[in-house]
């Protein structure tokens, strides 16, 4: 695929600076399609800041089944929302907690970094496959990129506040 076809690719997916990510895949040998599609695919993982559906939904779970597993959710959206906490609120901290830890888990998938001397010998990576699942190559670095590809284009930077 030539880098004017690949930046073509990105610009239907909708990536910022689709040239910038084909010309690096083509110059410097770098995944960067199978990088953005995870992270595309990661940041539909996060709750969207204008759909805050997300907190009925976890409401009527923890009311519907009080003891179950992540019904402290629920029950912690009840006491925020007593409280006075709007949706908008809400949504910006569990979203904001999210990409952080989108983060910290791309930077983990790049750097195992064990700290534990007494373990040796062990690693992981995100690869790229092919349609037979046959190994392509690792998928480094994608920490780098998790807030250009955050959906809102504002790289987790707050949202303009709605006016009363």
């Amino acid at each position: 695929m030539t880098e004017r076809e690949l930046a073509a690719v990105f610009r239907s997916l909708g990536a910022p600076d689709p040239e910038g990510w084909a010309r690096s895949q083509i110059e410097e040998g770098i995944p960067q399609l199978a990088r953005y599609l995870f992270l595309r695919r990661a940041w539909r993982q996060v709750v969207d800041e204008d759909h805050a559906g997300w907190i009925d939904a976890a409401v009527q779970r923890a009311s519907d089944h009080p003891d179950e597993p992540y019904a402290g959710v629920g029950h912690a959206l009840v006491a925020l929302r007593q409280r006075g906490a709007t949706n908008d609120e809400i949504t910006d901290v569990v979203r904001g907690m999210q990409a952080e830890l989108l983060f910290s888990l791309c930077y983990l998938l790049g750097d195992p970094g064990f700290g534990e001397p007494e373990v040796t010998g062990v690693g992981w990576a995100l690869a790229e496959v092919d349609d037979e699942g046959n190994y392509v190559g690792t998928i480094g670095g994608l920490h780098e990129s998790v807030l250009e590809t955050d959906p809102t284009g504002r790289e987790m930077r707050p949202r303009r506040r709605r006016t009363e």
